[in-house]
């Protein structure tokens, strides 16, 4: 956010702080920023995970309020964004899955697949308090898990230049925290299965015409997207909290669906073979040469490059 929104007082951090996340707070809209900001892998790890889960059962428990300067506010609207350049989150402990499945540790994949699951439910379900409309800002790639979370909220606000998609087919597993019931809620159950499938990464601008993303904002302009989008809803927002609650009601996604969903995917990732986990390892590898060298601008494809069965082009369109 701008160096003028610090400078006039109406933004703040709030009481709490975190190594891994940033939660800042707008008393005069009633917006909470939560941002991601990771110092190795900007993806789902167990401490992230964990942190997230305690900030956001404190402001459930606070009836959707949080503590500003020394006193409890009401949560407007709840904005999750990233501070790591040109990524919101690049998904799943891919590292730490490896270890498991080889390990053939079905519980340690179970615990992570319900904390993964513990949070996007909470975000889905607005935290319990039907005052909170939820925002995602993506600004860079949103992958796997990262766009799972993306799709968790009321609205989806990307830049031009982001990427979101689901590329776990390419190493034989499909996304499981989420996905495909989030999808088929925006676009249908067809093209979410076709879309997950596909394993493509898209831009922002692919996905806007699909009805997946809701606003598209020009690179650099997210943050400024959504206080236009506040602002113009602001006056309306008891009946866009209705229409928001509405369609939970007819397009529900219950926690059971997600935790039988979670369980699917433990069982497939320990059916994984060893060539699958060896592409689950060049994305690892993929990952860790674009947070040391910051070259690789498509992991997906960086780690399809040596895979004749795929064609990675395909999956960038």
């Amino acid at each position: 956010m701008s160096n003028m929104f610090e400078a006039v007082g109406l933004r703040a951090p709030c009481a709490r702080r975190y190594t891994e996340l940033e939660y800042e707070f707008e008393p005069v809209s009633g917006t909470l920023w939560g941002f991601m900001k990771q110092r190795g892998n900007a993806c789902f790890n167990l401490g992230i995970l964990k942190d997230i889960r305690d900030h956001d059962e404190a402001l459930a428990a606070n009836g959707g309020c949080v503590d500003f300067e020394g006193s409890l506010h009401r949560v407007n609207w709840y904005v999750a964004a990233s501070r790591v350049p040109k990524v919101f989150n690049l998904g799943g402990d891919l590292a730490l899955f490896l270890l498991l499945i080889k390990a053939r540790d079905r519980d340690a994949l179970a615990h992570y697949a319900r904390l993964c699951i513990d949070n996007v439910y909470a975000r889905i379900s607005n935290y319990g308090c039907p005052s909170v409309t939820t925002i995602s800002l993506v600004q860079g790639d949103a992958l796997g898990g990262g766009f799972e979370t993306a799709l968790s909220s009321d609205v989806l606000i990307a830049e031009e230049s982001a990427h979101l998609g689901l590329p776990e087919i390419i190493f034989n597993l499909f996304p499981g925290m989420g996905a495909f019931s989030l999808l088929a809620r925006r676009i249908g159950m067809r093209a979410a299965e076709d879309l997950i499938l596909s394993g493509r990464v898209l831009p922002a601008a692919k996905l806007h015409e699909m009805g997946v993303v809701d606003v598209l904002a020009r690179d650099g302009e997210g943050e400024a997207a959504v206080r236009d989008w506040i602002a113009a809803n602001g006056k309306r927002r008891n009946g866009l909290q209705g229409v928001m609650r509405s369609r939970q009601h007819v397009f529900p996604i219950t926690r059971a669906e997600l935790d039988a969903i979670g369980d699917t995917w433990v069982d497939c990732a320990l059916r994984l073979e060893d060539r699958d986990l060896r592409m689950m390892g060049r994305v690892v590898r993929a990952q860790m040469r674009r947070l040391e060298e910051g070259g690789i601008t498509d992991i997906a494809a960086e780690a399809l490059a040596a895979a004749p069965q795929f064609t990675p082009a395909k999956l960038m369109q």
